[in-house]
């Protein structure tokens, strides 16, 4: 069976790569022994329509002009994080016949006679959605904490020659350094936190993340 590898972070810089996941889904085809006949790889946030991500194009065209058997990615969210693109995506896969195997949730879209297994429908929409809401509630509380923050009398920024106490940037950097621990890149965590990179860096220096 031919397969294509497909992978995606959301860092445009150096500070991410897709090293591990193309490490980890040869190691699956190997195992499986699947062909691997491309490799493709995308530094794109996963918010972006699919007619943005000009390597997710390309990754589907040659799926389907080249007729690959199986697409594989690490995880679903690599497909984007907009539940109507991801399914879009899938719908164009189960079109064309071309199954879809996801390592972290351990799921194949289709099956053996090449048609959506019994759940796939539900466990598509279901993935695409949380993924799609994980992005929403983040910026919904990182808002919101914001706004309770200042609230409280608090202000973003600090005077020039001032220093902030390690405990004072624990509390109005709470969600950034939550999600720097979850994984995010730093530009990612700049965009969803409205902050500048240097911040966001100086903060994984200051509390060793």
């Amino acid at each position: 069976m031919k397969a294509v590898i497909y992978t995606r972070v959301s860092s445009t810089g150096d500070r991410q790569n897709t090293d591990r996941q193309v490490a980890d889904l040869k190691a699956y085809a190997e195992y499986r022994q699947l062909e691997v006949t491309s490799i493709f790889e995308e530094k794109i946030s996963g918010a972006k329509k699919n007619s943005e991500r000009p390597v997710l194009v390309e990754t589907l065209d040659y799926c389907e002009a080249n007729s690959i058997d199986i697409l594989l990615v690490s995880e679903l969210s690599r497909l984007g994080r907009n539940a109507f693109e991801v399914l879009e995506v899938v719908k164009r896969l189960v079109d064309n016949k071309i199954n879809l195997f996801m390592q972290k949730e351990q799921f194949t879209l289709l099956d053996e006679n090449k048609q959506p297994s019994t759940f796939a429908p539900i466990m598509i929409a279901t993935l695409s959605t949380c993924a799609q809401l994980e992005r929403e509630n983040i910026k919904f509380r990182l808002n919101s904490g914001r706004a309770q923050y200042i609230a409280k009398g608090g202000k973003l920024g600090r005077k020039v020659g001032s220093t902030k106490t390690i405990e004072q940037k624990k509390e109005e950097y709470k969600e950034v350094i939550a999600l720097l621990k979850k994984g995010y890149s730093i530009r990612n965590i700049a965009q969803l936190c409205n902050i500048g990179i240097s911040t966001v860096q100086r903060i994984k220096k200051d509390f060793n993340i």
